[in-house]
């Protein structure tokens, strides 16, 4: 097995929520993603309040993305 030394900063280690100074590679893999899916859906939150889809039914947003899809068919 191969050894990779990273060095990251004391704020980078806790915003992973580190616990330890050695992780596999896999688990490292896991923490990032989470990271970046805890972001990726705190910015579809705040897209959907500015867009107000967070007070829209399911039915009503189909019709929309159906409505847009049909006028870039035939445009």
């Amino acid at each position: 097995m191969k050894s990779l030394n990273i060095q990251i900063s004391e704020a980078e280690f806790d915003q992973l929520g580190l616990d330890k100074t050695e992780v596999s590679f896999s688990e490292l893999v896991e923490l990032i993603e989470r990271k970046i899916n805890k972001r990726t859906l705190k910015n579809s939150i705040r897209l959907a309040d500015k867009y107000e889809l967070s007070n829209m039914t399911m039915q009503e947003i189909s019709e929309e993305v159906r409505a847009y899809r049909h006028a870039e068919d035939h445009s």
